[in-house]
């Protein structure tokens, strides 16, 4: 799950749109469910009265009009869907995302194998990165086949279409397209890297680190990590793991006392529930933190008050629920354990032997050099851009929060396969799926078109930064950005053109 952006959007989005978590994950499985074997496209639209309802809510799209948005909403939706929000939440997430996307052209409809029967999905080429994209459609089955629900989500390659391969160079030389496309479209301001093994191959940046002062952005400019701090302190704890002084199968309760959660909540959740989001517990971006000065926190204790109070949505271990707070106290466990500081331990054990010499949770009302502020589009102000250091913790942490720069994150990832971290062992269980839904402990874990994929991304206002780490290929992509959604498109396009360059050999 993301951290969360203004909140508004935040709400439209999670009922209106129904979008798959897209900043918390790698998304190389866009759109596909759980079980489904594969799917079919077909580059017909559909006859009839849902073939009209598709072609006029690609033209409102396309529009970018609010009037035409809401004659849509008044039009052709159920009530109950135009109703779900007010119109001004909707208007202000189909910009959002219409501002991503650009514009669309259709190509298809795809069915599954088994078929969906709760919805259609309408596969788009988009105009901005040239992505494929989907809307996903449910109708209210009368004789007007009324819109009941739109999704806006990324798509895989269609099974119609066939990409003519790449050899590393082209690959390179498509990659530097896509990133000088996005910077000029202003959709992206920040670094991208692209190695293999330890060599870069790629080095790109964009943008303004500071828009009040027109600062460049540089390639060792650091960039807000968002949720990829998940990644180091997973790792820390596996360290803590092959030390004999933490299980996976400890409580919650060998390491935090009753100040930070009841008894009865802490003897069920276990160390693994929290490194694979499988505790019931939530996030700490709650009410409290919205009506709470951020200057309020910055060592972990400081957060008790925004986490005494969660309640378990499951028993442990149920299901999966991406879990801001359940990670955040993989922190405390680690003080505990380790008898350190938090940040001391991760800059010790994590940034120290990796070689990350630009990463930290910084204080952000301390003048850090070359630190990117983070900036959000808006329309409310002549300049069209708020910055968030009135949104953000003064102090990032265990869940999220801190900054790095993209030669760190390629180090980190070396410093990982080099097995200077953690033991083999270790990474293959980090590097496993425990649950089913993609994620291991602190890792996203994908089999793609690229093979094996893990990593992190991180998204909040102003702060979008991706990883991904191509076992079976030898790439590392790393994307960093100081725009909301700057880094996560920009990093499925480098995977989706790494997958037509040909695995040696084959």
């Amino acid at each position: 799950m993301p951290f969360v952006t203004r909140r508004p959007a935040r709400v439209v989005r999670r009922h209106w749109l129904l979008l798959v978590a897209a900043l918390a994950l790698p998304s190389a499985v866009a759109a596909q469910r759980p079980g489904e074997l594969g799917y079919h496209d077909e580059s017909v639209m559909p006859s009839g009265i849902i073939g009209q309802r598709i072609q006029s809510l690609i033209a409102t799209f396309n529009s970018g009009d609010p009037e035409q948005v809401q004659r849509f909403l008044g039009e052709e939706c159920t009530e109950e869907f135009a109703n779900m929000v007010p119109v001004a939440e909707h208007l202000s997430v189909f910009a959002s995302v219409r501002r991503e996307w650009g514009g669309v052209d259709f190509h298809g409809i795809r069915t599954y194998t088994p078929p969906r029967l709760d919805e259609m999905v309408v596969i788009l080429k988009d105009h901005n990165l040239g992505a494929w994209r989907a809307f996903t459609l449910r109708f209210d089955g009368t004789a007007e086949q009324r819109v009941a629900r739109v999704g806006f989500n990324d798509a895989r390659t269609p099974s119609n279409v066939s990409e003519p391969p790449l050899t590393e160079a082209g690959f390179l030389q498509e990659v530097e397209t896509l990133l000088a496309r996005a910077c000029a479209r202003d959709l992206l301001s920040g670094t991208a890297l692209v190695a293999r093994g330890d060599e870069v191959l790629l080095a790109h940046v964009c943008g303004e680190a500071s828009k009040r002062f027109h600062v460049p952005n540089t390639i060792e400019t650091k960039f807000n990590l968002g949720s990829m701090n998940k990644m180091f302190t997973a790792t820390a704890i596996m360290q803590l793991v092959e030390r004999g002084v933490v299980s996976l199968d400890d409580p919650l309760s060998t390491y935090a006392d009753t100040t930070w959660l009841p008894r009865e909540m802490t003897d069920k959740i276990t160390i693994h529930h929290l490194l694979t989001h499988t505790s019931g517990l939530g996030s700490y971006f709650n009410e409290t933190y919205w009506q709470t000065s951020r200057l309020r926190f910055r060592e972990l204790d400081d957060y008790k008050p925004l986490i005494r109070s969660e309640q378990l949505a499951f028993e442990p271990g149920e299901r999966y629920q991406y879990s801001n707070t359940g990670m955040f106290l993989l922190g405390v466990v680690i003080e505990h354990a380790s008898g350190q500081n938090y940040f001391d331990y991760i800059r010790e054990h994590i940034y120290t032997p990796a070689g990350m010499h630009h990463s930290d949770c910084y204080d952000m009302d301390s003048p850090v050099e070359n630190l990117a502020i983070g900036y959000d589009p808006t329309p409310d102000n002549e300049y069209g851009w708020v910055n968030n250091l009135y949104l953000h913790v003064v102090r990032g942490g265990p869940a999220g929060g801190g900054f790095s720069t993209v030669g760190d994150l390629h180090r980190f990832a070396q410093a990982l396969l080099g097995g200077s971290l953690v033991s083999q062992q270790s990474l293959e269980r980090m590097w496993t799926d425990q649950t089913g839904r993609g994620y291991g402990y602190g890792f996203g874990v994908f089999e793609t078109p690229n093979g094996k994929v893990v990593g992190h991304s991180g998204g909040f206002a102003g702060i979008n930064a991706n990883l991904d780490m191509f076992l079976d290929r030898g790439y590392v992509a790393a994307v960093m950005s100081n725009y909301s959604s700057g880094a996560s498109p920009v990093a499925r396009q480098i995977a989706v053109l790494l997958a037509r360059v040909p695995v040696a050999g084959n």
